[in-house]
């Protein structure tokens, strides 16, 4: 008996996505993260301001790190506020953390974030992938076949 799959994460409101992540990088795995915030970067989020365009992760000491995103500075913050670029530590499984360990140093992948969101439960969340840098070939490959796609959606839409 197959094994069922396993349901896609729960995203209820997506603060930020990283879209150039499917076109640069050919993603193996998805996992969901915890992320560790601060006050008012929880309140930057829930306003949706928040970019993960440019951000990777790295594990360093057993911990996995989301190093260059940028959440704004909240506007009521005063002296409370937080840095905008700070590395923000991510919550995962020591089983999780070994695995990405091994494979960004044996294999040469890449940790790269696809989504900050809240999930049901009103938590921040990170969707986490481990992926392999695409070549040009690749690139222009997934550039024929999504054309390709969209000429078959309208040939469709005129003779069906």
């Amino acid at each position: 008996m197959a094994r069922p799959r396993p349901e896609a994460f729960k995203k209820v409101k997506i603060v930020a996505e990283n879209r150039r992540a499917r076109f640069e990088y050919a993603i193996d795995e998805v996992f969901e993260a915890g992320i560790v915030l601060q006050g008012t970067e929880v309140k930057s989020l829930r306003f949706g301001e928040g970019n993960i365009a440019e951000s990777y992760a790295e594990v360093k000491n057993g911990e996995v790190w989301l190093i260059n995103s940028n959440i704004p500075e909240f506007s009521h913050g005063n002296r409370f506020n937080h840095e905008p670029k700070r590395p923000r530590k991510l919550l995962l499984n020591n089983r999780e953390i070994e695995k990405f360990h091994g494979a960004v140093a044996r294999k040469g992948m890449t940790l790269v974030p696809l989504n900050l969101y809240f999930n049901g439960q009103g938590r921040a969340k990170v969707e986490l992938a481990l992926a392999r840098g695409k070549n040009a070939q690749d690139k222009r490959a997934t550039t024929k076949e999504r054309e390709w796609k969209r000429e078959q959606g309208r040939l469709l839409k005129e003779h069906g």
